[in-house]
């Protein structure tokens, strides 16, 4: 039980962190390795197309289940604010393993035609909409687990260091899997292994969930107040411009997500690096991230949230191009350095602060609506549009030739970024139980 007055001890803060880092890995694994065979394997797979087009469609479908993210927010956020984030969570997990199996269960095109890509992209959908569900409400259970400590952003981006820990998983064991077979037989059906095993890692995950608490701030609220009967949809009649402005920031890391890990691998690949350098490079990457963001987390609760934040927003505008040129080098060394400060540094860095970022900016009533919304919006013109526009671009310029066109569409949502961060108050500090 939690003391009231003295709130959740450590011990009690870190089983929900814990909880929440566990199923966010799993969820984090199974998208990002999506990312992942949707830019390398997808194409030859679901498709009638060949080269580029085929390419292009397989990347518009994983832009398709990021847009989709925003309903997965509103109805996962209903949840965790009507019932508990616990529940929200568990249900979350359930839908992201399912539509994860039946990924890995969708026959090819040359098995049942049109059939194939039509399944492919039901289940995508699904997925999104399951991952729509994840981030913000995670972020909402651990930080207000921790609403009473003074280390608030090191707790929340414990939800954040799922995604460098879902790389690393993503990527090591891409590279394992590819070292037992040849590329034929991993093209024609080992690509499918990574989604058996994100289902059956998912099951531990909800063991995991099942019996965790919900968060202090949470129950409290319910003790004390009646808790609101539409908060997915009172948030936006009352918060749309907080919405806005949390979300803009957001759509600069989609933006980044895509460059440095989606494209930036394609990238590599039609420059010249072989076999499974993108993918080492990335490991690589992912490793660093997850260090920049445990430096970003402890350094938001010393100085604050929107100095950390401001700081990735200007490295990104900066580094775009500069990313592309030191890949084109065709030189390794280069290219490691390339991802490590352009995925590593701004990603890790800036996520550092995200979740607390996220979770400060709204009350108890529907802060995890909120937190969700505004998280999870900013994947349809960001996250999910940039891969849609890119494909295009792709198709027109090639790769080696897109790469100006990409880097300078993405720069423009650094600078929307930077000028919602200043717009927005700084929250450290702020109580949480309101």
């Amino acid at each position: 039980m939690i003391d009231a007055a003295a709130g959740p001890s450590q011990q009690q803060i870190y089983k929900v962190a814990l909880a929440s880092i566990i199923g966010s890995v799993i969820e984090q694994y199974d998208f990002l390795v999506t990312g992942v065979i949707a830019a390398t394997v997808w194409g030859g797979i679901f498709f009638k197309e060949k080269g580029l087009a085929a390419v292009a469609a397989s990347i518009t479908i994983y832009g398709l289940g990021i847009i989709i993210r925003p309903v997965g927010a509103f109805i996962f956020g209903h949840i965790a604010d009507r019932y508990g984030r616990k529940d929200a969570m568990v249900y979350a997990l359930v839908l992201m393993g399912l539509s994860t199996l039946a990924i890995g269960l969708t026959p090819a095109y040359d098995s049942v035609g049109t059939i194939a890509p039509v399944l492919l992209i039901v289940f995508r959908l699904l997925q999104g909409i399951s991952f729509g569900a994840e981030f913000g409400t995670a972020s909402t259970w651990v930080v207000e687990q921790a609403a009473r400590s003074k280390f608030r952003a090191f707790w929340g981006a414990w939800v954040g260091f799922a995604i460098p820990i879902g790389l690393l998983l993503g990527f090591g064991s891409v590279i394992f899997v590819k070292t037992l077979m040849t590329p034929g037989d991993f093209t024609a059906w080992g690509w499918r292994i990574f989604f058996f095993i994100g289902f059956l890692v998912a099951v531990v995950g909800l063991v995991i969930r099942t019996r965790t608490m919900d968060s202090f701030v949470f129950e409290q609220h319910k003790q004390q107040v009646t808790v609101l009967k539409h908060p997915a949809s009172q948030v936006w009649r009352e918060m749309p411009l907080t919405i806005l402005r949390t979300s803009l920031v957001n759509a600069m890391f989609g933006g980044a997500f895509f460059l440095y890990f989606v494209f930036g691998t394609s990238y590599m690949k039609a420059v010249g690096f072989a076999g499974n350098t993108p993918e080492y490079i990335g490991l690589i990457a992912a490793g660093f991230m997850l260090a920049f963001m445990l430096i970003g987390s402890i350094l938001a609760d010393y100085i604050n949230r929107r100095t950390i934040l401001l700081i990735a927003a200007i490295v990104f505008l900066i580094f775009a191009i500069p990313y592309f040129y030191l890949v084109s080098t065709g030189n390794v060394v280069l290219a490691a350095i390339a991802d490590i400060v352009g995925f590593g540094f701004v990603f890790g860095f800036g996520y550092g602060a995200i979740p607390t970022f996220y979770t400060e900016n709204f009350p108890t009533r529907y802060r995890a609506s909120g937190a969700s919304a505004g998280y999870q919006i900013a994947q349809v013109y960001g996250g999910g549009l940039i891969p849609i526009v890119a494909g295009h671009v792709l198709t027109a310029y090639g790769v080696k030739d897109a790469y100006p066109y990409i880097g300078g569409y993405v720069m423009l949502y650094a600078v929307a970024a930077i000028i919602a961060i200043l717009r927005t108050p700084e929250t450290k500090g702020q109580s949480l139980e309101d």
